[in-house]
């Protein structure tokens, strides 16, 4: 007898907790502030300085670098170019940029990306792209990145 009333309490059990209401799951997920670079850093974690002549001038707004990854504060639809010789994941083993570092001059682009890794097409070519007049290296501010003016 006491066999029966163990499998009809765990059916009951069963029974009960199957039909529990299920709540949405709330994911958090805090990202931090952005990295402070005078270049801007790279869009995949984790989120290192990019080197010198990686981002061109189109990755800056008024000397300001936009941001990328999850810091991207570009608009919709937007690829700039990058010169991705100086990406790590396509074998770059070079030096990084040191705090302060004098911005480039001139950037030699192989590559458009929209501000979250993804490359695509820019709406204009990233041949000979010069640096803006009074062009300082990614600035602070909301956006991050980082710099000095």
């Amino acid at each position: 007898m006491s066999h029966w009333k163990n499998l009809a309490f765990s059916a009951l059990a069963t029974a009960l907790l199957s039909c529990a209401p299920v709540a949405p799951a709330q994911v958090s997920v805090n990202i931090g502030v952005a990295p402070v670079c005078p270049y801007g850093y790279f869009d995949y974690a984790p989120y290192d300085c990019s080197p010198y002549g990686y981002y061109g001038p189109d990755w800056f707004n008024g000397g300001i670098f936009i941001g990328a990854g999850p810091w991207f504060h570009g608009r919709r639809g937007f690829y700039g170019h990058v010169d991705n010789r100086y990406d790590p994941n396509h074998g770059y083993h070079g030096p990084m940029p040191a705090r302060g570092a004098q911005p480039f001059n001139h950037f030699q682009a192989n590559e458009a990306r929209d501000g979250h890794g993804n490359v695509g097409n820019a709406p204009h070519d990233g041949g000979g792209e010069h640096a803006l007049p009074g062009f300082h290296g990614g600035g602070g501010g909301p956006h991050g990145g980082g710099g000095h003016r």
